[in-house]
């Protein structure tokens, strides 16, 4: 039986030796694939993958799937490609009442605490608890003791479930210093990491309010604290993490021995950032858009290649066709752009964010995603259009004739800094981990 990694981060990190672990926060096809088969080859990798409120409930969320079908989709992808379920860890991020937040609170939180429920009925063993956000006539950002009691009411529901399952009981993670799941929905100009006090105050609250709810054992599997360590993407840009900038936040770990933070939003940092991420506390990464922006890009430079060899393909048909569903069904973007039409077209199709992601599963954005993949299934491109449209990519793929490895190793290179970044072999001392640039490499350009 492997040894679970998250059981371990912290006396890792306090004994020198830390390592990490990627969180994989995508319900794409092609992107679990993708892990699932690194994770194989690798022999030994853990793989820890993770749905979020809005994506997975209990009403099945923009992805239509409840928690135990997220788990089933998983575990068809694995069985498919030899993987051992008991590698894979399932974790739940940002449950709490975020997707019924324009309701009263007693009804978001009841809904929220059946969501809970319903992960730990299913399997999932790592529970983010985030009652952070203000529901129906309540501010946007609420008090640390608010935040805590709703997240040991929540914690209580995740608890009673395990022991009905049978199933071990969970670890959880607290805070909330992110934006909530989504993204930011503008160009960042300033952010800075959470201050240590409010670090310490967040997780001396909910010590205190889980004791005083006879929570006491509970909390002591309260194994990481998301915290804002300095990295951010907006639209349109990233704000690449600066170790010195969150220095007062690694050293409160010293304070408190059993516990690391969790990073979000940790999506198109460079090798070096994450790297040094890890070193200095932050050692559970999470990604999601940086993947299926990976993804699109090796989808947008095939559909290019397919325009230029295949005559009766026409002109960019995928990413017309994703143009159209978009426009169709704006709900997952209409607030989150901003700017003239024009800025606003650029936004749907390229921004960081990634909101195309949300319509990949679209059944007409399947067709033009299964055409694209027939057209050009055993048909050499020749290297020049490779270097052209698919830079990202070895040259030599390109001669196979198969585009699934293409967008395959388009999304493994961004697996692949993650991967270096979490190995102990490659971590610095925390000490030596101030030399991660500020500049955010274009992804798959690696050092």
């Amino acid at each position: 039986m492997r040894t679970n990694p998250l059981a371990g981060l912290a006396t890792a990190r306090r004994n020198g030796s830390p390592y990490g672990i990627t969180s994989i926060c995508s319900a794409h096809p092609v992107v679990i694939q993708t892990a699932i088969r690194r994770a194989v080859r690798s022999k030994e990798t853990i793989l820890l993958i993770e749905a979020t409120c809005n994506q997975v409930n209990q009403f099945g969320g923009y992805t239509g799937m409840t928690p135990d079908l997220f788990i089933a989709f998983v575990l068809e992808i694995a069985s498919r490609e030899g993987l051992d379920p008991s590698r894979i860890i399932f974790g739940g991020d940002h449950l709490g009442p975020n997707p019924w937040r324009t309701e009263p609170a007693a009804q978001a939180m009841s809904k929220a605490e059946a969501m809970v429920t319903a992960y730990v009925w299913a399997g999932f063993s790592k529970i983010h608890l985030d009652a952070s956000m203000g529901c129906a006539g309540e501010p946007a950002a609420l008090d640390d003791e608010t935040i805590a009691t709703r997240a040991a009411r929540l914690a209580k529901a995740a608890e009673k479930a395990a022991r009905a399952a049978g199933s071990a009981l969970p670890a959880y993670i607290i805070g909330t210093e992110v934006p909530v799941p989504g993204g930011v929905d503008h160009t960042i100009s300033d952010l800075k990491p959470t201050e240590a006090a409010a670090a310490r105050r967040t997780i001396a609250v909910h010590r205190e309010i889980f004791a005083r709810e006879g929570l006491t054992d509970t909390f002591g599997r309260v194994i990481a604290v998301v915290v804002q360590p300095g990295v951010e993407f907006g639209s349109q840009n990233v704000v690449a993490y600066r170790p010195e900038a969150s220095k007062a936040l690694t050293g409160l770990l010293d304070d408190e021995p059993s516990l690391v933070y969790e990073a979000h939003s940790t999506d198109y940092q460079s090798r070096a950032a994450l790297t040094a991420l890890v070193g200095n506390g932050f050692p559970i990464l999470k990604v999601g858009p940086g993947l299926t922006f990976a993804l699109r890009e090796a989808l947008y430079g095939l559909d290019l290649i397919a325009s230029e060899m295949i005559a009766d393909y026409g002109d960019r048909s995928l990413a017309r066709t994703m143009e159209r569903v978009m426009l169709a069904a704006p709900g997952h973007w209409h607030s989150h752009y901003h700017g003239n039409e024009a800025s606003i077209y650029l936004q749907r199709h390229y921004s960081y964010s990634d909101r195309i992601r949300y319509y990949w599963s679209n059944p007409t954005a399947g067709v033009a995603v299964g055409r694209l993949r027939e057209v050009l299934d055993r048909v050499s491109i020749p290297e020049t259009l490779m270097r052209q449209f698919l830079p990202m990519v070895p040259i030599e793929l390109g001669s196979a004739g198969n585009p699934d490895a293409i967008l395959q190793v388009a999304i493994g290179q961004v697996l692949a800094d993650y991967d270096a970044a979490c190995r102990r072999d490659t971590l610095p001392t925390p000490e030596g981990c101030n030399d991660a640039p500020s500049s955010v490499p274009r992804l798959g350009n690696h050092p």
